[in-house]
């Protein structure tokens, strides 16, 4: 999990996408309650990224990470971008074969 995790915050701060995109499953879902909204499938995982990371130039730094077993952790962050700074925290689920299924986010 702390490979993938690494792996995910390396990618969307250098705002590659296909590489961000690598790292889910084809039906992985981000719901963010702090924007209202979830996005669905790799489409979905791709609008979500443009639009809030690359768009608002966001650079993420992990904080803490509790994992709640070998698939799923509690991950808290720190956010800088073009809105200011943010601590948030995002609930990660992966499959077996190591690929984002889910993030629960509240950004």
């Amino acid at each position: 999990m702390q490979k993938m995790v690494a792996s995910f915050i390396t990618a969307a701060n250098a705002f590659d996408v296909e590489g961000t995109l690598s790292l889910f499953a084809p039906d992985a879902v981000i719901d963010d309650v702090s924007i209202g909204d979830a996005f669905v499938g790799r489409d979905g995982v791709r609008i979500y990224f443009e639009r809030f990371f690359v768009g608002y130039n966001t650079a993420s730094r992990l904080l803490s990470m509790e994992p709640l077993d070998a698939f799923n952790a509690d991950l808290r962050l720190d956010f800088k971008g073009d809105f200011g700074h943010e601590t948030g925290i995002m609930r990660i689920a992966t499959s077996s074969d190591g690929l984002i299924e889910r993030i629960d986010a509240d950004l």
